[in-house]
């Protein structure tokens, strides 16, 4: 069984009121992560993904881009510790 890891990403662009969030989430349950992204008072989006490394790098990848409507400028990542959040059995949006 492979390691828990967990990453904390914060997306700067044009990114709030573009589905980013939806889609991120669409795009962490494909690849089986669970998590959480919200929207942030400074107009960027956090995004928290804990499950295997490959799907954290999947998932980072994919934020590099967003969904059609958005323009990325910026994602920066910061790792997190995995036992951290307990509470997050799914990918969720907030």
């Amino acid at each position: 069984m492979a390691m828990v890891a967990a990453r904390r990403f914060v997306v700067r662009g044009r990114v709030q009121g573009v589905f980013f969030r939806a889609s991120a989430a669409r795009r962490a349950d494909e690849l089986g992560l669970r998590g959480f992204a919200r929207n942030l008072p400074d107009g960027t989006v956090e995004v928290l993904g804990l499950g295997e490394a490959a799907a954290l790098d999947a998932l980072a990848g994919w934020l590099r881009q967003g969904p059609p409507l958005a323009n990325v400028l910026e994602v920066a990542e910061y790792p997190e510790d995995p036992c951290g959040h307990p509470d997050l059995t799914d990918f969720r949006t907030g």
